[in-house]
């Protein structure tokens, strides 16, 4: 039999009912991994850990609020009760606030620091002390932006947090790196989600404004992530992917 590659290694996935999470969980899974897939709503982490597991692989639901520390908590316990151990954390839970920034209000920045970098500090920070205590290493994959690297209306605050997390898995090479854990962000630029559809006009302007002639798929983002958590780049340290078909190199706005 074929070895998989994520045979033996158990994950936790983030922000993974639907869109880029969910295609995440699921291509771990058919590489052998045993997953933990996290939503806010337990009842679409339920559901999308049983489409996956119905495709003959290990995925378990674990519903909560991933920017509080004790779900941050109890999920990390979960993964480790349930298969042993934890290999890969890949935080991709994350919320959008839209607003003009002249008029932008503070409840929403604070909804926003609390999931996007409260939430993604607290939970790597937990998922490495238990990769410390193994003493077999491990990767961490955080989900980012473009809008950290280009400006986007009406994304201010939103970009900053992204921007702030490509900075995180910079910084943390110091403290991981020594325990043989790498860290790495993914930073998506337009893709193709059951969000992003809802705008009738998404595919064909990202499509003119985007040098490859189109939009990403879930699915590219997905095989980027894997890459970047797999014994293949293990030597790749602190790095911020870009997967946007070249957008960030043109900077065409979309407005």
């Amino acid at each position: 039999m074929q070895n998989k590659l994520f045979s033996n290694q158990v994950a936790i996935v983030t922000g993974a009912g639907v869109g880029i999470g969910f295609e995440v969980a699921r291509q771990l899974v058919q590489q052998g991994a045993k997953v933990v897939l996290n939503d806010i709503d337990e009842n679409l982490a339920q559901s999308a850990s049983e489409k996956i597991s119905e495709q003959r692989g290990v995925c378990k639901a674990f519903g909560g609020d991933i920017s509080t520390i004790e779900t941050i908590e109890r999920i990390v316990k979960f993964a480790v009760e349930t298969f042993g151990k934890l290999d890969i954390l890949i935080a991709n839970a994350g919320i959008t606030t839209f607003g003009d920034f002249l008029a932008y209000q503070p409840e929403s920045m604070q909804k926003l620091l609390q999931v996007n970098l409260f939430g993604t500090f607290f939970l790597t920070q937990a998922a490495a002390k238990q990769m410390v205590l193994q003493g077999n290493g491990g990767s961490i994959l955080l989900t980012s932006s473009v809008t950290a690297h280009a400006a986007h209306l009406n994304l201010a605050a939103y970009g900053m947090t992204k921007a702030a997390i490509d900075q995180l898995a910079k910084n943390l090479i110091v403290d991981l790196a020594p325990h043989s854990i790498n860290i790495n962000t993914i930073v998506p630029g337009a893709t193709l989600t059951e969000r992003t559809l809802e705008d009738a006009e998404y595919i064909k302007t990202w499509s003119r404004i985007t040098p490859s002639g189109r939009p990403a798929t879930v699915e590219d983002i997905a095989n980027a992530a894997l890459f970047l958590v797999s014994p293949l780049s293990r030597q790749i340290m602190g790095q911020n992917l870009v997967i946007d078909g070249g957008w960030t190199s043109v900077g065409v706005s979309p407005y």
